[in-house]
């Protein structure tokens, strides 16, 4: 079924590592998501409904009941649907607060499938949590999810009281897609004056830059689930323009100037990525031919607020102290690692999580569908504990 569903997809080669967390459970959950993507095909093929919102649709998931312990309620901030989490138990004082930004690849997620994440982290860490419904592509391409979050946290910073607030211990935090918005938030606030400074970052497997497809973590990883390489570039492209046109050509790096690639080669390269990284494997590519047409359609790459990993030193000195959590079989692990040394090249605290057993997902996955995957849950843990130290 696993291999009927991948070659449906146009995916013929999955790679389940024999050291990933809980391998079987992953098999079955990847045939599920490849069964939806394949029924989805389908679906758009006869012209009922598109395979982006049929996969929207499965990955709502059930709604959850109350929570005893929160209270939790639907509001907009600055026009953009937000969901509020709220101890219930009387605190000493103003709580910590935390702006979630939801993983989807910017096209998939939303504030109900990250309910139950959202919700432990408010009751786990004892913090008020607003989770950002923001725009997704492709109707609606970038900036809007940045706009989106950056305009939901603007209301939450100048709104603070009246939720009960400390205004010295805000955090943004964010998974895959969330963690890149996560961190452009942060640089584009780190310049404020007029907000309180967040206390704090938390970015969890994100996706940082759309430069290089083929560093180590992409070449090791591309077959992994739950984000096969080609998809990173699909959504990339999705976010920017709306469509995949010239996927290829960006897999292969043929995006990107051989003059900005030398600019830029500073902080995005293999040569920055720790030794211990590459055993699994990884062959020198040599250079692709640069397409100036392709450059044209995709040249929005080299703006930080889309890849934050080319933010100037300038602005990444700003930034708050930082969590960066990766994942050894994700190809996105080397992008969290690059921003890490970036961070405390600038002075910027870090604290650094692997998942030596991750795979991207693997956090909102940490009790899914009656699956428990413990490296998840161990992830997630890690989180609340640097909350609880700020």
């Amino acid at each position: 079924a696993l291999a009927a569903a991948a070659v449906l997809l146009g995916r013929p080669s999955y790679d389940i590592p024999p050291g990933v967390n809980q391998p079987a459970k992953l098999r079955l959950v990847l045939t599920l998501l490849l069964g939806t993507a394949a029924l989805g095909r389908i679906l758009e093929k006869t012209g009922l409904c598109s395979q982006i919102t049929f996969g929207r649709y499965v990955r709502q998931g059930r709604k959850l009941g109350l929570d005893p312990k929160l209270f939790i309620q639907d509001l907009q901030f600055n026009e953009v649907p937000v969901r509020v989490y709220q101890p219930k138990a009387t605190s000493d004082g103003p709580r910590r607060g935390i702006l979630f930004f939801h993983g989807g690849g910017w096209v998939f997620g939303s504030l109900d499938t990250y309910e139950k994440v959202c919700r432990y982290l408010s009751r786990e860490s004892d913090s008020v949590v607003v989770s950002v419904q923001y725009r997704l592509a492709p109707e609606h391409k970038y900036p809007a999810a940045y706009e989106d979050c950056l305009n939901a946290s603007q209301h939450f910073l100048q709104h603070l009281q009246h939720y009960g607030v400390d205004p010295a211990r805000v955090t943004v935090c964010g998974d895959s897609a969330g963690g890149n918005l996560a961190a452009a938030v942060s640089q584009t606030l780190a310049g404020r004056s007029d907000l309180p400074r967040l206390r704090a970052q938390i970015l969890i497997y994100p996706g940082l830059q759309a430069l290089d497809f083929n560093l180590p973590s992409y070449q090791q990883n591309r077959g992994v689930p739950l984000l096969f390489r080609e998809r990173a570039a699909f959504f990339a492209l999705l976010y920017l323009n709306g469509d995949a046109l010239h996927m290829q050509e960006v897999l292969e790096g043929s995006h990107i100037p051989p003059d900005m690639r030398l600019k830029y080669r500073k902080w995005v390269s293999p040569d920055n990525i720790p030794e211990e990284f590459k055993v699994r494997g990884v062959k020198p590519l040599r250079p692709t031919d640069f397409i100036a047409e392709v450059y044209e359609t995709v040249k929005r790459f080299c703006e930080p607020n889309l890849c934050p990993l080319l933010a100037e030193d300038s602005v990444v000195h700003q930034l708050p102290e930082s969590f960066i959590l990766t994942c050894e079989y994700d190809v996105l692990r080397d992008d969290g690692l690059l921003y890490k040394k970036r961070l405390e090249d600038n002075g910027v605290r870090v604290t650094w999580y692997h998942l030596e057993d991750g795979f991207h997902g693997i956090i909102s996955l940490y009790d899914y569908c009656g699956f428990s995957f413990p490296s998840g849950k161990r992830g997630l843990d890690r989180v609340v504990n640097f909350l609880k130290s700020l």
